[in-house]
């Protein structure tokens, strides 16, 4: 059973709208059969994501460093879970339980556990689709600063281009499916 990585916040001061969204990929991705690995946060989007994807049944795969475990109200529901020694380790461990990657808005930890699987499919160190699902344009920031870094030569094209966009749930879904299509998964 293919599995799909999901980063999001467990931020509990954004709007309902992000819960909702997390809530909506966990249901779809178990619509599909695909498990669910995350940070095993139960509060906020992660907790949604786990929630929703189980409550359709599907399979949660939560990755969680010893430190955090009090910290976000680690989510003991998941069908696998996993307690790390740090956050290197988790990574490390939701990488590679992973066949895609999908980036939902969040903070620096979203924005950071992206740009390292982004970086290591720039740099052909794995072939797994990474997704970015921006309905609101949470990403046009970071839009724009890809665009000065490709002026100014700090960014290749093609590493631009090894990340997908998308603004719908099912959008983003089918953009991973044909991705491991083209990739003979």
């Amino acid at each position: 059973m293919p599995a799909v990585c999901v980063f999001c916040s467990s931020s509990t001061t954004i709007d309902d709208r992000y819960p909702a969204l997390a809530a909506t990929v966990g249901e779809a991705l178990a619509r599909r059969g695909w498990d669910v690995v995350s940070g095993a946060g139960s509060i906020s989007m992660m907790g949604a994501l786990g929630r929703a994807a189980r409550a359709a049944g599907g399979r949660t795969v939560g990755v969680i460093p010893e430190a955090l475990v009090a910290l976000e109200v680690a989510d003991h529901d998941s069908d696998e879970f996993i307690v790390t020694r740090d956050m290197r380790q988790r990574k490390g461990l939701m990488d590679e339980r992973s066949d895609a990657f999908l980036a939902l808005p969040g903070g620096i930890g979203t924005l950071e556990e992206l740009i390292e699987v982004w970086t290591a499919r720039s740099l052909n160190m794995h072939r797994k689709p990474v997704v970015v699902l921006d309905p609101w344009g949470d990403f046009d920031h970071l839009h724009a600063l890809l665009d000065h870094w490709l002026t100014r030569g700090f960014v290749r094209p093609e590493a631009v281009a090894s990340v997908h966009w998308e603004t719908e749930v099912e959008a983003a879904l089918e953009t991973i499916e044909r991705s491991w299509a083209e990739a003979g998964s």
